[in-house]
């Protein structure tokens, strides 16, 4: 990636917590919102796979094999925290909400355990998401980035 290319992480950064100080504050429900469980999901986050780009704004993670996850239309998500393979499932929302839940991974040990819990926890946070290009941007509920995405094949 091109430095010019780092560079736009944290003006879109910027540009969300500009958008998401529009919106309503986060209240204690769910991030459940536009999506029932029995309804299909649709969108440009559904059926692609994203690889992990950087934890918080700036940090990549030295993993022999990149993390990565992809939503299913049922809901379902899975993917790779760098050490184990999790399952678990989603909710998209209004207003690009996103949550995580029932997060289950395999027990492998590894070298990079710490850095795979951070994967693990910035998804259990993650509670809203803006995409601009082949980029996905995690923000939690205080609208702090967690981390960012780049589009897989």
């Amino acid at each position: 990636m091109t430095m010019k290319g780092w560079r736009l992480l944290p003006l879109l950064a910027s540009a969300a917590l500009l958008l998401s100080a529009c919106s309503s504050t986060p209240g204690p429900s769910s991030a459940g919102g536009g999506q029932m469980s029995g309804s299909s999901l649709s969108g440009p986050i559904v059926e692609q796979r994203w690889n992990l780009l950087l934890v918080g704004t700036d940090e990549r993670l030295s993993m022999p094999e990149a993390p990565y996850f992809q939503i299913a239309k049922d809901g379902k998500v899975s993917g790779y925290d760098g050490c184990n393979r999790f399952t678990g499932e989603v909710t998209l929302g209004d207003s690009q909400r996103i949550a995580f839940s029932e997060l289950a991974t395999t027990r492998m040990a590894c070298p990079q355990m710490a850095d795979a819990k951070r994967v693990t926890d910035m998804m259990e946070t993650a509670y809203r998401y803006l995409i601009d290009h082949d980029r996905l941007v995690f923000f939690g509920p205080d609208s702090r980035v967690l981390g960012g995405w780049r589009k897989g094949n």
